[in-house]
């Protein structure tokens, strides 16, 4: 539900102005507000966890996020959306971290540990390309054609049903023992600095880069400086420094970084570059990006049977593969301009699905297998705050390459697509060459090797399984 609502409003915006009589400093809020929700939430969402029981919390998160999606379903003005679409981020950043803490937590390491994560980084995969996709779906179609746009917020209702049922029966409500307090003057702190870095990023060049946003983006640095001190004092932090002192894990953040950047500029762009530059209707742009999941689907099974005995290899393979299929597009969309069809995109996309099956399945787990597990929701949080940052900041790299300075989207052409899928390109080459800071492998309780064997949460027998 999260990532498909990060993107699927996109898609469907031009018929939400429309409908609702929006403006567009309105229409940049409907998408840009949900993003600034979500991060002012996640890293204390994860710490939340840890201290109060994630299925508890998980189980808020889903509730509160379902609610916000029929008031934003049944919204009547811009207002009334913009402030649904803010709950919505806020319970996505509530909801979010609880799911690597659960894995991380309920499930033995090796086989049974892999194939969670890899079903969560498949599934990731999935959920990245699926806005675009579900949003071209029902935005022209809705359901049976009597909901028009309002359906691609009102799908959320059967899903967050499912969802708080599933939780409710099959997610152990484990935490932190003994659990940590909430840190309050941490949570401001860190509050503060996404909002410092996130709302130049997201509204900055909408805004034609004044010298406010530049002075935010600036003040960012000393409030995360000022935040690490405090933390490092602090007698329950919000963020463990011991999290960071994890070569796998601080490396990890930097490609996760780097990987999510190349991903989101690459789908914004094809987005622009299709339906703006191109005039391209949203169902043929979601049909043409159906290659990437197809790709994804195809390597994602080997993943799950290798994957903690070569995640460092799998990572750097699918990074690169990523690229390759990026650099493709890329010079496709160079060589052919306005003359440019759906079949040759096909086999590109394609590809890069290929390697994202390879690396996304495994990398949650390559970057989160060493922290211990009265830190994983802190550490869950953090994770998922980089993978937002990335697509905020991959975002933002493909608007300034994209667009230039033109800012109404009817008045710009598809000649900045190959620079943004460059700039893609560039950065899944960045994740390859990280790669090798992640783990050869990850902790297995397979015959022949140490057992796992958990001193802080539950009491667990040789095998792994609680007691």
């Amino acid at each position: 539900m999260d990532l498909v609502d990060v993107t699927i409003v996109n898609v469907a915006l031009p018929a939400i102005q429309r409908d609702l009589h929006a403006g567009t400093a309105a229409g940049q809020w409907m998408a840009a507000v949900y993003a600034l929700g979500y991060a002012l939430l996640l890293i204390t969402g994860g710490r939340l966890g840890d201290i109060f029981g994630r299925r508890r919390v998980f189980l808020a998160g889903i509730a509160g996020f379902t609610i916000a999606s029929v008031v934003a379903g049944a919204a009547v003005s811009p207002g009334m959306l913009i402030g649904a679409r803010a709950a919505q981020g806020a319970f996505a950043g509530i909801m979010v971290p609880q799911a690597l803490s659960v894995i991380t937590v309920q499930f033995a390491p090796g086989r049974e540990r892999t194939l969670a994560f890899s079903l969560y980084g498949g599934l990731l995969g999935v959920a990245q390309v699926s806005g675009p996709i579900l949003g071209g779906l029902l935005t022209q179609h809705g359901l049976f054609g009597a909901l028009g746009w309002r359906a691609i917020f009102y799908v959320n209702i059967p899903v967050g049903l499912v969802a708080l049922a599933g939780a409710a029966r099959w997610m152990d409500d484990s935490r932190a023992k003994p659990p940590p307090r909430l840190d309050p003057v941490g949570v401001v702190l860190i509050s503060v600095a996404s909002l410092l870095l996130m709302f130049p990023l997201v509204q900055g060049r909408e805004y034609g880069w004044p010298w406010w946003s530049v002075a935010l983006l600036v003040c960012t640095l000393p409030v995360l400086l000022l935040f690490a001190a405090y933390e490092r004092r602090s007698a329950s932090p919000l963020v463990p420094s011991q999290l960071f002192a994890q070569r796998s894990f601080t490396a990890g953040l930097i490609l996760t970084l780097a990987l999510f950047s190349g991903v989101a500029a690459c789908f914004i762009t094809l987005t622009w570059g299709l339906q703006f530059g191109l005039g391209w209707s949203p169902m043929r742009v979601a049909l043409t990006g159906l290659a990437w999941p197809a790709g994804v689907a195809c390597t994602a099974q080997f993943t799950h049977r290798h994957g903690h005995r070569h995640a460092r290899r799998l990572v750097a393979a699918g990074t690169l593969i990523m690229a390759f299929g990026l650099a493709g597009l890329s010079v496709l969309t160079l060589m052919e301009g306005r003359d440019l069809t759906h079949w040759p995109l096909v086999p590109w996309l394609f590809v890069a699905g290929l390697g994202m099956g390879f690396a996304l399945p495994i990398l949650a787990n390559a970057v989160i297998s060493d922290v211990p597990h009265h830190s994983a929701g802190a550490a869950s949080g953090v994770f998922n705050s980089i993978t937002q940052l990335g697509g905020v900041l991959g975002v933002a790299a493909a608007g300034l390459l994209f667009f230039g300075a033109a800012k109404a989207p009817s008045t710009v052409t598809p000649d900045g697509t190959p620079r943004a899928l460059a700039f893609s390109c560039f950065a899944l080459l960045l994740a390859a060459a990280l790669s090798g800071l992640l783990p050869r492998r990850i902790a297995s309780d397979e015959p022949g090797e140490l057992p796992f064997i958990d001193t802080v949460e539950t009491p667990r027998r040789l095998d792994g399984r609680p007691r």
